[in-house]
């Protein structure tokens, strides 16, 4: 019988809310989906015709690969930072098809197989299996709320001790939206400088800020202090996930980001993965995609401020995000998660995630996507807030 990598022996099977949903949708029930977050999706209008005419360039028809990305193509990168304030060097950015991949080949830039990473929690499921792909340890730090999200250094330093090669920050952070506090940054780099550990910083939702603070750091691409890989793409950045594109911005001391940057450089080269279409097209894609960004910042904005305005009153308690494209909600703890959801989902017909999905423990938290057309988002928040008022 074929041996099989138990790298990737995982759950297949549907777990009770995929079933059910499953069955909600094979009887021809109306769903409304409060897990949505595909923005190509949402109803939000794009400038169509300049996105296929930045897809057309005659540069395409010729194979020239760089490991890097093409010279344009990182030059578009760096002006995007540019733009915000950010001093990047286009040298100092190796392009990748997602986020994804760039996590992995931060992971095969930085650690051997059996080695461990510090990743938060809660957090998107999505390390655990990106660490297993890459045969490394995923060793969990605790994000406390305190009626504002922010990192517990303890249990950080705890990872530290127990010997991580790197510590990985989401920055808004998804779900909660927290974002990366100067105070607490200071004293997250005097750690991988005690620790000599590398910094991986997620950045995809740093274009959707929901307050104003000055505490928070704007960016990490260009702190020099200790070695980071600042990731992110135009999957959020400018809603085209279709496209794949991401990229890595290299930075800290010259001789460790000169080392990285190589070394990632040969790892990048044994995949050549990002295709030549988007590439030739970034640097039209980018302006393109500035009306796209305000548009899902503006939808964003207005579904948290009805999320507020339905809350108020009732049992149900926003845990405000900071940015990003998620709220989290505190419910009544009469009913545990999975009995709250499944209800919501066969009676009601509202759909939104338990909070276990994210290693949320307190069996009290529900999170939902905030892109939603605002019509529909407004119609499942209000059916959730009666039916879980009605049951409590």
């Amino acid at each position: 019988m074929t041996k099989f990598s138990h790298r990737t022996n995982w759950q297949r099977s549907p777990n009770r809310l995929s079933a059910l949903l499953g069955a909600v949708r094979e009887n021809g029930s109306t769903i409304t989906d409060l897990t949505l977050s595909n923005p190509t999706r949402c109803g939000i209008p794009y400038p169509d015709e300049m996105i296929l005419a930045a897809m057309r360039q005659r540069a395409v028809l010729q194979y020239d690969p760089d490991p890097r990305g093409i010279p344009t193509a990182r030059m578009a990168v760096a002006q995007y930072y540019r733009e915000c304030g950010i001093q990047v060097d286009d040298d100092a950015i190796l392009l990748t098809a997602s986020t994804s991949e760039a996590y992995c080949l931060s992971f095969a830039t930085l650690c051997d197989q059996g080695d461990a990473i510090a990743v938060p929690a809660p957090t998107y499921p999505l390390f655990e299996y990106l660490g297993q792909l890459s045969g490394v340890k995923t060793i969990p730090y605790s994000l406390r709320d305190d009626g504002h999200w922010s990192i517990d250094l303890e249990s950080l330093e705890a990872a530290c001790r127990e010997g991580v090669k790197t510590m990985v920050f989401v920055h808004p952070h998804n779900p909660t939206g927290m974002f990366l506090k100067h105070d607490q940054f200071t004293l997250i780099k005097q750690m991988a400088i005690k620790y000599d550990v590398a910094l991986i910083v997620d950045e995809v939702f740093r274009d959707y800020p929901l307050c104003e603070d000055v505490t928070r750091v704007t960016s990490t691409a260009s702190e020099h202090e200790v070695l980071i890989f600042t990731l992110n793409g135009i999957s959020k950045s400018i809603g085209l996930p279709q496209l794949k594109l991401g990229w890595i911005v290299v930075s800290g001391p010259d001789g460790q980001r000169k080392e990285a940057m190589e070394r990632m450089e040969i790892v990048a080269d044994s995949l050549l993965s990002v295709n030549a279409v988007v590439q030739h097209g970034l640097s039209e894609l980018m302006l393109a995609g500035r009306g796209v960004r305000k548009q899902i910042l503006d939808r964003i904005q207005t579904n948290l401020k009805d999320l507020q305005t339905t809350f108020a009153g009732t049992p149900l308690t926003l845990r405000r995000p900071e940015g990003g494209w998620y709220a989290c909600v505190k419910i009544p703890n009469t009913r545990s998660e999975d009995e709250w959801v499944e209800s919501l989902l066969a009676e009601s017909g509202v759909l939104v995630h338990p909070g276990y999905y994210f290693d949320f423990h307190d069996d009290r938290t529900l999170v939902i996507s905030l892109i939603p057309n605002p019509e529909e988002f407004k119609k499942g928040v209000d059916t959730m807030v009666r039916h879980i008022v009605g049951l409590s």
